[in-house]
């Protein structure tokens, strides 16, 4: 539904790109975010065409910036180039968002996502091979017009194959004017609830125990604010941390030993300050 929404992709040049990450950190942001609805084909549509990985290693250098994030990538357009690019740039966090939607070569199909199951599980370790320590984190649509149970157990033994540290589910609603609508809506709502309640049970199992080998070590964490007196920040790896401290943290990072870890965040204790990359 996004592409028709909004239209045909659009991308900024990277000299704009570059200037407005520079009026950022001076104005004292640490990390940037750079978002596209296919962020991975960044540039095509420019006379230049250049690529992401260009784009990453373009802002890399820029004073004050300490993290660089980058979604959502279609599986298809995960290039080597870009993959080399995360894996040598210190400021590209080892994070990927990685949407796969479904485990089924049949759903894939008809939901027009131009890759296989057997593709996209290459793809994850050609990705893991290069870059130690990834998270991964992915979308999936349970309910997609004539998903079978068999095809649906095809997205559940892909999520255990795979192991995600986050997996987005969402049930399947028609949006007019895309192909789906076209197909019939023939899941009724209540096994479509059923599928994502099953989806959601076993990625908190998976990622209570992706966090748990977390327990007693020191992470990084950019700390972004206060909340219910404790801060809360990030890992590079997009995890959620929350700590006690009684100076004033924001935007700092923190070395954080875990004390606790749960499937979605993690708590811990201050160690001490980091000093940013540059």
């Amino acid at each position: 539904i996004v592409p028709l929404r909004r239209g045909p992709e659009c991308s900024k040049p990277p000299e704009v790109i570059e200037q407005e990450c520079r009026e950022l950190v001076a104005a004292g942001a640490r990390e940037v975010i750079l978002l596209g609805q296919n962020v991975n084909s960044y540039g095509q549509d420019l006379p230049s065409r250049p690529t992401l990985a260009e784009l990453l290693h373009r802002l890399h250098p820029i004073q004050g910036l300490w993290r660089i994030r980058f979604l959502t990538n279609h599986p298809k357009d995960m290039s080597e180039q870009l993959i080399k690019a995360v894996a040598e740039l210190p400021k590209v966090c080892e994070h990927i968002e990685l949407p796969v939607q479904s485990g089924s070569d049949e759903v894939l199909q008809r939901m027009n996502r131009r890759y296989t199951r057997g593709q996209y599980l290459s793809l994850v370790q050609q990705l893991r091979a290069a870059i130690p320590g990834l998270s991964l984190a992915t979308d999936v649509i349970v309910g997609f017009p004539g998903e079978t149970e068999a095809q649906f157990q095809e997205t559940c033994s892909l999520l255990e194959e795979v192991r995600f540290d986050v997996v987005h589910v969402a049930c399947y609603s028609p949006r007019p004017g895309t192909a789906a609508a076209k197909l019939p809506d023939d899941i009724p709502p209540e096994e479509k609830e059923r599928r994502r309640e099953v989806i959601e049970r076993l990625q908190e199992r998976i990622a209570g125990e992706i966090n748990a080998r977390l327990l007693g070590k020191e992470v990084e964490v950019l700390v972004e604010e206060k909340t219910k007196g404790k801060w809360r920040g990030r890992t590079r790896t997009n995890k959620l941390v929350f700590f006690p401290h009684d100076g004033d943290l924001a935007g700092k990072l923190a070395l954080v030993r875990v004390t606790w870890a749960g499937p979605w965040s993690l708590v811990g204790e201050f160690v001490r300050c980091l000093p940013g990359p540059d």
